[in-house]
């Protein structure tokens, strides 16, 4: 089996399982499937596994690249799409389960919490972000829009900013968790910026290298 059959008919939907196990198991929960229970707040255990779900998939999206690079195996960035479309489900999922379930649609709740969570306002900001990354992560609108395309989906890394920053605070007490979940992103994002700087760097050698050995025209 070659490596791209490879990719497509075991890693893909082996991602695509593991993506979807949180869900399934939510699901089992609310219905009482096979002895799973979501505890004593079925509610917050929905929000608190959506969202941190959302937030596991949107790091790991960010973590592909680096990885394929370094372990020099492109193929990897093939599953890059698919963990993104999950982070946007769970976060989708998210909110949802906090207009419908938690304050049932009712906007003057909304509104009050709003004022009062300014956390709230964080974490829809980086979802209304996520929607335009969903909408154009077909083939088709990777040529339809061209370089812009590249350009559009970074703003993935603000979207990831915001998300740490969301669950950063609304936790209460200890912070060591979204500490952990920021440094995680730190360590992703200074990656990219040393890459950056790097291929500047190797362009401009190369470029004044080119300058330097160029014949003199007369």
């Amino acid at each position: 089996m070659r490596v791209e059959q490879r990719y497509r008919y075991v890693w893909k939907p082996l991602v695509f399982i593991a993506a979807l196990l949180p869900a399934l198991l939510l699901l089992a929960g609310v219905f009482g499937i096979a002895g799973q229970r979501l505890g004593a707040d079925p509610i917050e255990e929905l929000l608190l596994t959506c969202g941190k779900t959302a937030l596991n998939l949107l790091l790991l999206t960010l973590t592909v690249t680096p990885v394929a690079r370094l372990a020099r195996r492109p193929q990897l960035l093939r599953l890059r799409r698919m963990l993104g479309l999950f982070a946007f489900f769970y976060a989708l999922a998210h909110f949802t389960v906090y207009l419908v379930l938690d304050r049932a649609l009712d906007a003057s709740m909304i509104v009050e919490d709003i004022a009062k969570r300014p956390y709230i306002t964080i974490g829809f900001t980086a979802l209304l972000l996520l929607v335009p990354l969903a909408a154009t992560s077909t083939q088709r609108m990777m040529r339809r829009l061209g370089r812009r395309w590249q350009k559009l989906h970074r703003l993935v890394y603000l979207v990831a900013m915001l998300a740490v920053w969301h669950f950063y605070w609304q936790v209460k007490r200890d912070v060591t968790e979204p500490l952990v979940y920021a440094g995680i992103l730190a360590v992703l994002l200074g990656w990219r910026v040393w890459q950056r700087r790097r291929t500047r760097s190797r362009a401009t050698a190369t470029s004044t290298y080119g300058s330097a050995t160029a014949p003199e025209r007369t």
